[in-house]
C-alpha cells in the first residue's frame, strides 16, 4: 500500500487547477497551525497522516512541503512540476497582451521576507505575514513555516521560497493586494511583443536550511535557464582582496588629476595605501546643453549629459593651448604615473551601459558609427507604484541617446580597446536598468538586455585580464539572470554621507539583498567615509561583508585608526570568504525599524567564524512604508548571540570538534567559551556595532584545549588565518598557525604555552586568566608561521 501511494507522486506535466492527481505519499507530515498575528484565526495547515511532499495544486490550493501555502487559487492558475521540491507556477489568460497581472491565490499567517525593487535600480527588504504585505515589483519571496507534531514536538521551522524569473521574452516579478492575495506581473516592455501566458513566471522550492534553499535553487535555475551562472564559477576579480579609493564623494564630477593624486599620497602616508582605485564619473568627454555655464543649477540636469567621445577629457588631457596646465599629456601618462607613484595594482574608471547618464550626442562625429537615436524612457506601471528617482525623472525628461543594438559591441569593444591602450585595468558600468524603459520597438526589455549584457561581458573577457568589471544600478532581474560573467555587483542603493537617516538602512539592505544577490555576484556595499559618525557602522559591515573594500574619502580626510582595522600595511584586506547575509533568525524581522531587534550578519573565514552585530534601530524608516520610525526606541537594545549564529561552521571546526567555541568581541577586547548551544546577550546603542570571533575549540595531544582568533586588532580578526596544523611528538607537542598581517596575534588557550615563535624566532607572549594567549608579531611582517609548544 505505501509503495502504491508513493507511486501517485511521480513527476507531472503542466497542470490546471482541476487536474486530478493523488496527494498521498508514503511519510507522515506534521499539523500545522498559522503564525501569531495571522488576520485570520479560523486558517489552519490541514492534517493528514499521508500527504505528499511535492508541491502540488490541488482543491483551489497551492501545497508545498505538505503545507497549504496559497488559498484560493483561480483556475487559470498552473504548475510544472521539477523535482521533488520545486514547481514552476504560471498562469493563463483569454487574451494577449504585453503586460499582465494574475491572482495566484491568497497567502496570510505566515512570516514572510520581500526583497523589492523600492526605486528603479535598487532593492529593499520587507517583512510581513500576510499578502498585502508584499509590494509590487518582489524579486524574491520567502516564506517559514513552523510546525508542531503530536509525536515529534520541535521549533524548527521549515522554508519555501519564490523567485519569479524570466520566462521567453517576458519578465515576471511578484506583489500583493489589500485582499491578501499573491500576484503575478509579467511583462516585456514591447508593446509588440505580446502572449496569452506564461507557465514558467515563478520558481518554487522548498527545504529546511534558508541558505541552502536559496544556493540550490539558484543552481537549478542556472541549469534551466541557461542565461546565467552562479558565483561560485566566476573569476573573481584581483581587486576583491585590495583596499581601494574610489573619487565619487570625494569629488564628485569635478574630478581632477591633481585630487586624485592627493588622494592617494595622503591614503598612502597614512599606512593604508590604496591599491586600487575607481576614477568615476567625471572624467569622461561630455556635453550638457541642460547645464548653461552662468545661469543658477537646475537639480537633475547633470543626468541630461552625453558622451562626445570615447575619450578623456580635457582635465585629464592637456589641449594644443594648454602646454602650461596641470593636466597630464593624457590619461595614459596619468595612469602610468600615479600607477608608478603610489603602487597602485588597478585603475578603474567609470561609464554607464550607454556611455553616460544620457548616452551618446547624437550628431558627434566620434559617435555617428554607433547610431545614437534620442529616447524617452517609460517607466513600467511597478517601478511607478513605488518611489521615483531623481536620475530616472531627469532622464525622461532630457532623453537618453541611446546606442543602435546592431552596434553595441563595437561601441563597448572600442571604448575598452581604447581604455586599455590607456593602461586602464577595468571598468565601473553604470545605469543598466535602463534598458527596460527603452525597449520599445527594440524587442523588449529582456531580449534587449540579454543583448547588451552579453556584448558587455564579451568585450570586458577581449580587452581586460581579470573580469574586472563592477556592474551597478542593474538590481532588476532582467540584469541579474544575464549575469553570466559578471562576479561583482552593487547590492544597495548608494552610500549617502550628508543623508543620516540612510545610514542604518544601508547596512540591513546589502545584508538582505545579499541572500539572493550572493548567489550570482560578489555583493559590493558601495564606498564609504571613514571620517565620519557612522564610519565605524560601515567599516564593520565591509569586514563581515566578503567585499570589496573601499572608502570615498576627500584628500587629507582619513581615520586611520579606523582604516588600519580593515587594512594591512600592505594595502590588502582580510575579506571573509562569502556574501555576509542575516543570520537565520533575523531573516523575518525588521532591524531597522521594530525597536526591538539587533542585525547579525554571518560569515566564514578559513578556520573561524565570524558574526557582526549591529544596532540599526531609531535612525531611519524605509522608505514605501507608512510606518515611521519609533522614536522612542530603547536606547540600548540586547541580543541573544550562540555560536550557531554562524551558518555552516562545520566547514572550520573538524570532525572532532566537540561543539565548543571561543567567542572574541572586538569591542570589548574579552574572550568567552560557549557551546553551539549555548548563547550570551550582546547589548548596543543606536549606531553601535560589534563583530565576534567564533573560533571551534580543538583538543590537542588530549590535553590543551585551543582555538585561534588572529588578529585582534583587525576587525576580522580570523581572516589572517590561512591554515591550523597540529604536530604532536612524546617530547613535544605544538601548534602551527600560518597567517599574514602585523598586529597582536589572539587565540584560546586552556593551558599556559612553554613557548612561542614568530617565523622560528622566540617571541615573549601574555596569558591571562580569561585564557586569552597574546602575541606580538613585529611590524613589517607581511606573513608568519606561529608556533606554540606546549
Amino acid at each position: 500500500m505505501v509503495q502504491a501511494m508513493a507511486a501517485f507522486c511521480s513527476p507531472l506535466s503542466s497542470l490546471p487547477l482541476n487536474a486530478r492527481f493523488s496527494s498521498f505519499t508514503c511519510s507522515y507530515r506534521r499539523s500545522w497551525k498559522p503564525i501569531a498575528g495571522s488576520r485570520s484565526s479560523t486558517t489552519t495547515w490541514k492534517h493528514s497522516m499521508f500527504v505528499c511532499t511535492r508541491p502540488a495544486l490541488k482543491d483551489g490550493a497551492l501545497s508545498v512541503d505538505g503545507k497549504e501555502v496559497l488559498t484560493e487559487v483561480p483556475e487559470n492558475v498552473v504548475v510544472t512540476p521539477l523535482t521533488n521540491s520545486s514547481v514552476f507556477v504560471g498562469a493563463t489568460s483569454n487574451v494577449e497582451g504585453s503586460r499582465h497581472v494574475f491572482r495566484l491565490g491568497v497567502i496570510e499567517g505566515i512570516r514572510l521576507l520581500c526583497l523589492f525593487r523600492f526605486k528603479m535600480w535598487w532593492m529593499i527588504p520587507r517583512v510581513g505575514v500576510s499578502g498585502s504585505d508584499i509590494p509590487v515589483e518582489t524579486q524574491m519571496l520567502l516564506l517559514e513555516v513552523r510546525e508542531e507534531s503530536i509525536l515529534e514536538p520541535s521549533d524548527e521551522p521549515s522554508y519555501i521560497l519564490f523567485l519569479p524569473v524570466l520566462d521567453g521574452e517576458f519578465r515576471s516579478s511578484l506583489q500583493g493586494n489589500s485582499a491578501d492575495e499573491l500576484e503575478l506581473c509579467i511583462e516585456s516592455g514591447d508593446p509588440a511583443i505580446v502572449t496569452s501566458q506564461s507557465r514558467k513566471a515563478v520558481f518554487v522550492n522548498y527545504g529546511e536550511n534558508p541558505f541552502n534553499l536559496m544556493e540550490e535553487s539558484m543552481k537549478f535555475l542556472e541549469k534551466e535557464m541557461g542565461t546565467f551562472a552562479v558565483r561560485e564559477r566566476k573569476q573573481m576579480p584581483g581587486i576583491l582582496d585590495w583596499f581601494g579609493w574610489c573619487t565619487w564623494d570625494a569629488f564628485y564630477q569635478e574630478v581632477n588629476p591633481k585630487g586624485i593624486r592627493q588622494g592617494l599620497k595622503s591614503l598612502s602616508d597614512g599606512g593604508t595605501p590604496a591599491k586600487f582605485i575607481i576614477i568615476d564619473d567625471g572624467w569622461q568627454d561630455t556635453s550638457n546643453e541642460f547645464q548653461k555655464e552662468g545661469e543658477p543649477f537646475v537639480e537633475g540636469s547633470q543626468f541630461g549629459g552625453r558622451l562626445v567621445s570615447i575619450k578623456e577629457n580635457q582635465k585629464f588631457r592637456r589641449t594644443e593651448n594648454g602646454s602650461l596646465s596641470e593636466a597630464p599629456a593624457d590619461l595614459k601618462e596619468f595612469v602610468s604615473d600615479i600607477k608608478g607613484t603610489f603602487g597602485l595594482k588597478y585603475v578603474y574608471v567609470w561609464h554607464a551601459l550607454m556611455g553616460y547618464w544620457g548616452g551618446l550626442l547624437p550628431g558627434a562625429e566620434a559617435t555617428k558609427k554607433y547610431n545614437p537615436v534620442l529616447k524617452y524612457p517609460i517607466q513600467s506601471s511597478g517601478n511607478l507604484a513605488n518611489m521615483r528617482d531623481l536620475s530616472m525623472d531627469a532622464m525622461e525628461n532630457y532623453g537618453v541617446g541611446a546606442i543602435d543594438p546592431a552596434t553595441i559591441s563595437q561601441f563597448y569593444d572600442d571604448l575598452h580597446s581604447y581604455l586599455v591602450s590607456q593602461g586602464v585595468d577595468g571598468v565601473k558600468v553604470d545605469v543598466q536598468n535602463i534598458l527596460e524603459t527603452i525597449s520599445t520597438d527594440l524587442g523588449g526589455r529582456v531580449s534587449l538586455t540579454r543583448q547588451f549584457q552579453e556584448a558587455l561581458e564579451e568585450s570586458i573577457a577581449a580587452n581586460f585580464q581579470d573580469n574586472s568589471i563592477i556592474c551597478c544600478m542593474g538590481q532588476s532581474t532582467d540584469s541579474i539572470y544575464h549575469c553570466q560573467q559578471s562576479a561583482i555587483t552593487r547590492a544597495s542603493d548608494d552610500y549617502y554621507p550628508q543623508n543620516p537617516a540612510t545610514q542604518t538602512l544601508h547596512i540591513a539592505a546589502v545584508a538582505y539583498n545579499s541572500i539572493f544577490l550572493g548567489e550570482v555576484v560578489v555583493p559590493d556595499w558601495d564606498m564609504f567615509y571613514s571620517r565620519h559618525d557612522a564610519a565605524e557602522f560601515h567599516a564593520v559591515a565591509r569586514a563581515v561583508g566578503g567585499c570589496p573594500v573601499y572608502v570615498s574619502d576627500e584628500p587629507g580626510n582619513h581615520d586611520f585608526e579606523i582604516l588600519k582595522k580593515l587594512v594591512l600595511p600592505d594595502g590588502s584586506v582580510l575579506r571573509a570568504k562569502y556574501p555576509g547575509r542575516p543570520s537565520r533568525d533575523c531573516l523575518f524581522i525588521d532591524p531597522v525599524m521594530d525597536g526591538k531587534s539587533l542585525l547579525k550578519i554571518w560569515n566564514l573565514n578559513n578556520c573561524t567564524g565570524v558574526l557582526g552585530i549591529f544596532n540599526c534601530q531609531g535612525a531611519g524608516s524605509w522608505p514605501c512604508t507608512d510606518k515611521k520610525v519609533i522614536e522612542d526606541a530603547a536606547s540600548e537594545i540586547s541580543a541573544s548571540v550562540s555560536p550557531s549564529d554562524v551558518e555552516y561552521l562545520e566547514e572550520v571546526s573538524g570532525d572532532s570538534w566537540a561543539g565548543d567555541c571561543a567567542i572574541f568581541s572586538f569591542k570589548t577586547g574579552s574572550v568567552r567559551r560557549l557551546s553551539v548551544e549555548e548563547s550570551m546577550n550582546v547589548t548596543l546603542k543606536v549606531l553601535e556595532c560589534d563583530v565576534l570571533t567564533v573560533s571551534p575549540i580543538k583538543v590537542h595531544n588530549q590535553k590543551v584545549q585551543f582555538a585561534p582568533i588572529g588578529l585582534i586588532d583587525m576587525y576580522n580578526s580570523g581572516g589572517a588565518i590561512q591554515a591550523v596544523d597540529i604536530r604532536s611528538k612524546s617530547s613535544v607537542s605544538g601548534i602551527t598557525i600560518i597567517g599574514r598581517g602585523p598586529g597582536t596575534f589572539g587565540a584560546y588557550s586552556s593551558k599556559r604555552p612553554k613557548s612561542c615563535t614568530v617565523n622560528s624566532g622566540e617571541r615573549e607572549f601574555e596569558y591571562g586568566e580569561d585564557k586569552l594567549l597574546k602575541i606580538r608579531i613585529p611590524a613589517r611582517t607581511s606573513s608568519w608561521d606561529i608556533v606554540i609548544s606546549y
